[in-house]
């Protein structure tokens, strides 16, 4: 009895994830810098230049009136932490340049800045992810604006995502 009450409850918390992009509508985000799961070069931390790596993105929705992008670390010692949001990015987007914002509007990452900014770990390893989202429309939100407030717009207006996870540890 214990056992399908568990395997229910996973089966609707499964189903929960998978109606949150719109019955599981995947995108890709890729990185020709760094591969999924790999080491994220320091040129693209604190520890190098501190600029936003080349990012590909593919398979968008027909539907799709505008991408949001995300990127955090969730190791970080105070949880989660972001390090870059931009949002109204035009869905026709296929490539953002390394160094470069997309066209849009920036949020303001938890450094306390507009914009990018990179890896910068404490100590050990974290992951990072680049998360895309497709949305059914373009948010009403202010330059600068914080990550609660995107994640408050994009309630319920997410139609496909993809994610990009790369690693990065500081040399000491």
């Amino acid at each position: 009895m214990r056992k399908a009450i568990v395997a229910g409850a996973s089966a609707v918390f499964l189903a929960a994830i998978a109606s949150f992009a719109a019955g599981g509508a995947k995108m890709k985000i890729t990185s020709s810098a760094f591969q999924e799961g790999g080491n994220i070069p320091s040129k693209f931390s604190c520890d190098g230049a501190d600029t936003s790596p080349p990012l590909q993105i593919a398979d968008v929705p027909s539907g799709a009136k505008s991408l949001l992008l995300i990127v955090d670390d969730p190791d970080a010692p105070s949880g989660l932490f972001t390090h870059w949001t931009a949002w109204n990015i035009p869905p026709q987007t296929s490539t953002i340049v390394e160094g470069s914002p997309p066209k849009g509007v920036q949020g303001a990452n938890d450094f306390g800045k507009s914009g990018y900014g990179g890896p910068c770990p404490p100590s050990g390893t974290h992951r990072y992810y680049f998360k895309i989202f497709a949305l059914d429309r373009e948010l009403d939100l202010p330059s600068g604006a914080k990550r609660g407030q995107l994640d408050a717009a994009m309630k319920g207006h997410v139609i496909a995502q993809g994610e990009l996870v790369g690693r990065y540890s500081r040399k000491k």
